[in-house]
């Protein structure tokens, strides 16, 4: 039955539909109040002068419906199947920032707390949205500083040898080596700050309370000052909470500029009247722009499963499911939720501001415009989910040809630029530090890559531990995960722990943090992030093939003229340093090479090399 023929015989109720093409495609997954009505409206001729209407209905040949008792379920039940099939005529935005949490690690023995914009279902708390991000990094600076729990990736299932150099500024209690910590007083420092990022403060208060006083009567006088600071930032952040929850509603304004198929939106977060953060989302392939479904459609990917809903959502256009989407929203935050669409004073005025940066935004992404080191910087910071900003990256890669000539290189991206003279090249030696000639940089076939990066990051952070030196803010690794635990292993055989590192799989260019590597990050095309780190990891490659090439060709060379019976190394060195290549020995004749060694010998060597023929 053709689709157009399914369509009249649909029932009159709410429900979704599923648009295919001719291979099961989903092309457009949509809602209805009328499935019936909705549906035939698709395959009217009339509807087809809309581009983006004629291309789906000539490409539609087949459907799928289901239906639902109301129109909320409905909404809901479209949201989840476009995210799921993510189909080519709906409108999909990608967004390079999500919304901050904190992670608390409540599963584990020891547990931690991260900086995330990841919710999973793995047995850890999350507490946010955090607005701005740097109010959630400052919390876990907080965190560290006061109640001394870790954000690391080290692996506390066994004890170490020493700790990383958290502990000894203070930032950790030492759980990874045997002795520096007790159970009991790891336990009470996780408890409090999950009292403390539970907004249970009255409670956490109350609790350093009765520790400071029995600290006090056991003389524990240092101890009993500990609890004592601690209580006075504890008010302070407190008041700070009371005088801005009495400054204004939450808002959030959001706002976008197009230009047919890209699009650029941003996103304002007012809180206590106070703009603290926003968010971009990109559309790169949006044939026809149409306000009345890219507005909606963005509002539903935005709040149907945000973990925190504002009292007040702007948008520049109205829109039919309006009231809908309100009752949805109103619903799941437990406080009324409107959508307005201001016309003219403060509200209209700051939504064309909005307006405005969505325009800077596409500017910037689309136009090319390089951003500034300190921005590449912070948002390189937030996409890897790193604890730092990464000031310095030292970039690894591997090169060889069939386990032969191995080299690594190392190249370095300081403060916005390359900085080519610290870069480094490492001649791979294999695990007995010689090749299998004895000296020809080979390495056994099995494994080659990881036993080669493995040489490489020991011998280069060998060093600068020995010469006191500073590690980088990121080791990027060019590969996969594979390359990435060579390295790793690498830093943990010269007990260094808790190093941010990332690598870049070639193909797929999926990046793959350490300790995260569940979590891979799959950054936009368009992203200046990904651009940043395959400028990186591309020179790094580039600069480990040149110097593979150039060991290859001196030791072929150097084979060329050693194999030929009665020229030694020496006379080798000589020839290649007056003609500088095998080339250019055998064009030189018998002449020119009888003056650097004998007739006899000048002309073996060009019988060898099959230059001329005796003369």
């Amino acid at each position: 039955m053709e689709p157009r023929e399914k369509a009249a015989l649909l029932p009159e109720t709410p429900g979704v539909y599923l648009f295919k093409d001719a291979g099961g495609t989903v092309l457009y997954v949509g809602k209805a109040r009328n499935l019936r009505s909705r549906v035939r409206s698709y395959f009217l001729e009339s509807r087809w002068a809309d581009a983006k209407t004629g291309s789906l209905a000539r490409e539609i040949a087949d459907m799928e419906t289901i239906l639902v008792g109301n129109e909320r379920e409905a909404l809901a039940l479209e949201h989840n199947l476009i995210k799921q099939y993510r189909p080519k005529f709906n409108v999909v935005l990608r967004d390079d920032k999500t919304y901050p949490y904190i992670k608390f690690t409540a599963a584990e023995k020891y547990p931690r707390v991260y900086f995330t914009r990841r919710i999973k279902k793995d047995g850890s708390l999350y507490f946010g949205p955090y607005f701005p991000s740097s109010l959630a990094r400052r919390i876990l600076h907080f965190v560290h500083k006061r109640f001394m729990v870790p954000s690391c990736t080290v692996d506390l299932s066994r004890s170490h040898p020493r700790p990383c150099l958290q502990y000894y500024i203070k930032r950790c209690l030492g759980p990874c080596v045997t002795g520096l910590t007790t159970d009991d007083r790891y336990a009470e420092a996780a408890r409090d700050v999950r009292l403390f990022l539970e907004g249970r403060r009255h409670d956490l208060i109350k609790s350093l309370e009765e520790r400071m006083g029995a600290a006090a009567e056991k003389e524990h006088f240092e101890q009993a000052a500990s609890y004592r600071d601690l209580l006075r930032t504890l008010e302070d952040i407190e008041e700070r909470q009371r005088i801005a929850s009495a400054q204004g509603d939450d808002t959030d304004v959001l706002a976008y500029y197009a230009e047919p198929p890209l699009v650029a939106a941003n996103l304002f977060h007012l809180r206590g009247g106070r703009v603290v953060d926003r968010r971009e989302f990109y559309c790169e392939d949006l044939e026809e722009f149409d306000a009345q479904e890219f507005v909606p459609s963005l509002l539903k990917q935005l709040y149907l499963e945000a973990e925190y809903l504002p009292k007040a959502i702007h948008v520049f256009a109205d829109f039919e499911d309006r009231e809908l989407l309100e009752e949805t929203l109103t619903e799941r935050a437990g406080h009324k939720v409107e959508i307005f669409t201001p016309q003219r004073g403060s509200k209209r005025a700051f939504l064309d501001l909005v307006e405005n940066n969505a325009k800077h935004s596409f500017e910037q992404r689309f136009r090319v415009l390089k951003p500034s080191s300190k921005a590449i910087g912070e948002a390189l910071q937030n996409a890897l989910n790193l604890a730092d900003e990464p000031k310095r990256i030292e970039s690894f890669d591997i090169s060889h040809i069939q386990g032969t000539d191995t080299v690594a290189s190392m190249v370095v991206w300081e403060n916005g630029r390359m900085k080519k003279s610290d870069y480094r090249k490492f001649i791979i030696r294999g695990e007995d530090g010689r090749g299998e000639d004895g000296g020809s940089a080979q390495l056994p076939r099995l494994n080659d890559d990881f036993a080669s990066m493995r040489e490489a990051v020991t011998r280069r952070y060998r060093r600068v531990l020995e010469e006191k030196k500073e590690l980088p803010g990121l080791i990027l690794i060019d590969g996969g995960i594979g390359q990435l635990h060579a390295a790793a292993q690498a830093l943990e055989s010269l007990q260094v722990i808790n190093q941010p590192m990332a690598s870049i799989a070639k193909r797929e260019e999926i990046l793959y943090v350490y300790g995260q590597e569940d979590e891979p990050v799959v950054l936009d095309r368009h992203s200046p992030v990904l651009h940043l780190i395959q400028q990186i990891r591309d020179e790094t490659h580039r600069f480990a093939v040149s110097f593979h090439r150039q060991r290859r060709g001196k030791r072929q060379t150097e084979t060329a003229l050693k194999d030929i019976p009665g020229v030694g190394a020496r006379t080798a060195q000589k020839l290649l340093k007056e003609f500088g290549s095998v080339a250019n020995v055998q064009r030189a004749g018998v002449e020119k090479l009888s003056q650097l060694v004998t007739r006899k010998s000048a002309e073996k060597i060009l019988e060898h090399l099959g230059s001329v023929s005796k003369e």
